[in-house]
């Protein structure tokens, strides 16, 4: 076994403190990875306190790691020592199950394996993230990050880029579209490059007018105060895809009223009540609304090799393990831009 250092929360109301655990030796298929850089995602803040009542203490958070490849197994063919690499929300699936077979472990049925908080599929122990300086995963689940853009940086695109850029390419979001993008988090972010890149007229909404600035530097076309009745008014009918990353509670029948006939909406972020929807609004012009989670593993490296096309990145703000409490109190208040990213290499 391989002793790992990282930093767990031990329950719902502790903070993180520092935790030595052990990783599996690598097998025949197996990637050690040196974590060099892991994102803060807001599902880790949710996990840490158990919001949404799974959490399997002790939790070591993170599921956007780049690191730098040590060793390999004997049967492995894609990576090799120095190489890097990326894992993201998932690590195993049943490979078998139809959606397994169709690319989209994420909706694996039988035994999917998140990177952390859930079972390890040889049932002992459950899985251990990113907050700490290694992990061991089959090659399989290990992504290749593209070398021309900063690593640090990329490590937010294994939650936020694939969770947003996979709903964009399902629905087929491109040129001679108007895309809404609701809320300027860390996803929001991300979905506003990508829906750029993908040359769709991009409209920002905002309850807040201090981010205007940052969403046109970011490439959207509009900025809309969603708490402007009038603003919003202007909106009504001309939209053809939403992606709403919000995950605090909100109308999203105030969103469905900007869709033109046949357009859709779709929800990535995930609020903690259950959300109302106005019937008659979706049948009176035929919009169809809908959830999405995270991406397979083709579609994830697709959306890498996009972003390294694209020259498409988070916007971080990197600090040290240890910080990561403080960083959870900024994340709950939403006092950050974008997104954190843990270096693992910083002390303090």
């Amino acid at each position: 076994m391989i002793p790992v250092r990282g930093y767990a929360a031990h329950d719902a109301r502790s903070q993180l403190v520092p935790f030595q655990f052990e990783r599996r030796e690598p097998g025949p298929r197996d990637v050690q990875l040196e974590v060099l850089y892991c994102g803060v995602c807001h599902t880790d803040l949710h996990v840490a306190r158990n919001d949404w009542g799974i959490s399997q203490y002790p939790v070591v958070p993170g599921h956007e790691i780049v690191g730098r490849v040590v060793r390999v197994g004997s049967g492995v063919t894609k990576f090799k020592a120095g190489d890097l690499g990326g894992v993201g929300v998932m690590v195993d699936s049943c490979r078998s199950c139809e959606n397994c077979r169709d690319g989209m472990e994420q909706y694996c049925t039988v035994s999917g394996v998140q990177t952390y908080n859930t079972p390890e599929k040889d049932g002992k122990g459950h899985t251990r993230g990113g907050y700490s300086e290694a992990i061991v995963v089959d090659e399989d689940f290990v992504l290749k990050v593209p070398a021309n853009l900063d690593p640090a940086a990329v490590a937010p695109l294994l939650c936020a880029g694939i969770t947003t850029y996979s709903p964009l390419r399902h629905w087929k979001v491109g040129p001679g579209q108007r895309v809404g993008v609701v809320g300027l988090g860390g996803l929001g972010h991300i979905g506003v490059k990508l829906a750029r890149a993908l040359g769709a007229h991009v409209v920002v909404f905002s309850t807040s007018e201090k981010k205007k600035q940052d969403a046109l530097r970011l490439g959207a076309h509009e900025v809309v105060v969603s708490s402007d009745p009038e603003a919003m008014a202007a909106q009504a009918g001309r939209l053809h895809f939403i992606i709403d990353t919000v995950s605090a509670n909100h109308d999203v029948n105030a969103y469905l009223k900007l869709l033109r006939r046949d357009g859709h909406m779709v929800l990535v972020g995930i609020p903690d009540q259950p959300l109302q929807v106005n019937a008659m609004l979706l049948m009176s012009g035929r919009l169809s609304f809908s959830g999405s989670g995270a991406g397979g593993l083709a579609e994830t490296q697709e959306m890498l090799d996009f972003c390294g096309q694209h020259g498409i990145v988070s916007d971080i703000e990197l600090i040290a393990l240890p910080a990561i409490n403080d960083a959870f109190e900024r994340l709950h208040k939403g006092d950050v831009r974008y997104r954190f990213v843990i270096d693992l290499k910083r002390s303090a």
